[in-house]
């Protein structure tokens, strides 16, 4: 097994090379407006420190968000031209549950991530980081119960989540994603497609007829 992760879902581009037993490398650049100009560089730059090539992946990972339109759609439409170039199956996982993964606490908590429009996305997790509710996109003060909270949402609005909550990881990583993804194949678990995750409708909107000036 040898699988390629990568997600683009936050302001954090991500990626990394699993063999199923670890990590072999991993790169992270936080960057919101650079997505599709450090994807394919940040994956050439694992595969060479694993010291693999593409024909060698076996499975090809992209988070599916939820996340803003434009850099989700970076890291999914990289995933499946990347499925057709080498025949290497390509899956989806939801960024959540990455960010969830890397969680080091005992006991259930909560994922937010920054949803912009002053509201977050989230997910609700067990002690197991199994995920028990969401994704959902709400305000920061509608999350669920008091529970500790990891995410770059929890940051984002600490003071409205109470600071005390913020727990890490901030972003998600591409080692996590990498390292769920083979856990959940080598159990045999059927991984969705890579198609994105949308709670709601993206801010571009087509413009309207230009308006008169002129009686």
């Amino acid at each position: 097994m040898l699988v390629l992760a990568f997600d683009t879902a936050t302001p954090a581009v991500t990626a990394a090379v699993h063999d199923g037993e670890r990590v072999l490398a991993e790169r992270t650049t936080v960057d919101a407006r650079r997505h599709g100009e450090l994807l394919v560089p940040t994956i050439e730059e694992v595969l060479r420190a694993a010291g693999v090539s593409l024909r060698d992946v076996t499975a090809i990972v992209s988070g599916m968000g939820p996340g803003p339109y434009t850099g989700l759609r970076v890291g999914l439409a990289t995933a499946q031209a990347l499925s057709s170039a080498t025949g290497a199956p390509a899956y989806g996982i939801c960024t959540l549950d990455a960010i969830a993964h890397a969680v080091e606490i005992d006991g259930p908590f909560l994922v937010a991530t920054d949803a912009r429009r002053k509201e977050v996305f989230w997910g609700s997790y067990d002690a197991d980081r199994l995920r028990l509710a969401g994704p959902a996109v709400d305000r920061p003060d509608m999350l669920p119960g008091v529970l500790p909270v990891a995410g770059a949402g929890a940051r984002m609005y600490a003071e409205v989540i109470g600071p005390d909550r913020v727990i890490d990881p901030e972003y998600p990583s591409g080692a996590a994603l990498a390292a769920l993804a083979a856990e959940r194949l080598a159990a045999g678990a059927e991984l969705d497609p890579p198609r994105p995750i949308y709670l709601r409708r993206p801010d571009a909107r087509i413009p309207g007829p230009p308006k008169r000036v002129t009686a």
